[in-house]
């Protein structure tokens, strides 16, 4: 599936620009609030008709403001999901997902198979139930089977996990993983939460004032869209864990890392998001020190700013970045080709 964004759109002061190919797996639109995530994704659905452009699904046009083009939302096989459920409270768990089925019209395969959509996103239990009796990751659950029922060909998800608390967040996201990987059905995915993006992504589409600031994968985009602290993204695998102090063992291509126990199987490939800001540099091998994460590296390239600088590393051919002080970089004269060691205070670790 590819979907061909070529849009321009006004509302009021605000204006959207954005032109961009996504691929398949899920393509997070990701800015601040007020970027226009929301905005490029309701025309997408077509909520919104934008005063130019084209976008097409697989090839077929949905909008084309040249030619006079514009397909009905409910002619477009979209499912959309939002931040909160919009289930119908006076239905069954069974019934809601039946309404989403009766919009497929017959069309088939497994996105379209209540049993498969049913076991996919664990709902077995759920079935007989009134909404008013589920909790928020429960309801969202069933609203994405209700939307997999009507047997789309693209998903909209705008911030489906930003109503729900941390646990709830942690309950779902699996859930989501499962669509990108078993379900098949490309996804459009708005979040401005860098650890959601990290998990989930394929491709990142950066939002800056209503533009397209950059379009790419998660490893090369995702350190400029966190331009608050900037970052690196490491790839790794779930080397063992450690029942006794519930820790588990990432290995990667910088090094192991330690992080929090994950519920996640030996040989499971992860994505270690490091910011540039929970990194430390020291010219020794630290001792008695209560970071568990030191990484050996080499500085690769040092970026000033005004009273700060970037200081990229070489970690065994793994990119890290680490926000210092300008004072720092000059009273340990780092400079190209010096080693140094990393200590790293903090990793958000997230399942590939």
């Amino acid at each position: 599936m590819s979907l061909d964004v070529d849009i321009d759109h006004a509302r009021g002061e605000f204006r959207l620009s954005a032109r961009f190919v996504s691929q398949p797996g899920v393509t997070a639109l990701f800015g601040r609030s007020g970027s226009g995530k929301t905005t490029l994704v309701d025309i997408v659905g077509g909520l919104i008709k934008p005063d130019r452009g084209r976008i097409a699904v697989d090839g077929e046009t949905l909008v084309d403001t040249e030619r006079g083009v514009f397909v009905p939302k409910h002619r477009r096989r979209i499912g959309y999901i939002f931040q909160d459920s919009r289930l119908f409270p006076h239905l069954s768990v069974r019934q809601n997902l039946l309404y989403g089925r009766w919009f497929s019209r017959g069309n088939g395969g497994a996105a379209g198979d209540f049993g498969s959509v049913v076991e996919l996103l664990g709902i077995g239990h759920l079935l007989e139930r009134r909404p008013d009796s589920l909790s928020g990751g429960e309801k969202q659950r069933v609203a994405i089977g209700r939307a997999l029922l009507a047997h789309p060909r693209l998903l909209l998800m705008d911030e489906p996990l930003a109503s729900l608390d941390e646990q709830r967040r942690a309950e779902i996201l699996p859930y989501v993983e499962r669509l990108r990987d078993v379900a098949g059905v490309p996804i459009l995915y708005v979040s401005h939460s860098v650890t959601e993006v990290a998990r989930l992504a394929t491709t990142i589409v950066l939002l800056t004032e209503g533009r397209v600031a950059a379009v790419g994968p998660v490893l090369d985009i995702l350190p400029l869209a966190d331009a608050g602290d900037g970052g690196s993204v490491l790839d790794a695998v779930v080397a063992r864990h450690d029942e006794t102090f519930q820790l588990t063992t990432l290995s990667s291509r910088a090094g192991e890392l330690q992080v929090p126990r994950l519920r996640a199987a030996v040989g499971a490939p992860v994505r270690a998001y490091i910011r540039a800001r929970d990194v430390m540099l020291s010219l020794q091998p630290p001792q008695e020190i209560s970071a568990l994460n030191v990484l050996a590296a080499k500085v690769a390239e040092i970026s000033p700013s005004g009273a700060q600088a970037d200081v990229r590393l070489d970690c065994g051919g793994a990119p890290l970045v680490a926000r210092l002080t300008a004072k720092s970089v000059q009273r340990l004269a780092l400079a190209p080709g010096r080693l140094v060691y990393a200590v790293i205070k903090s990793v958000s670790f997230e399942r590939n």
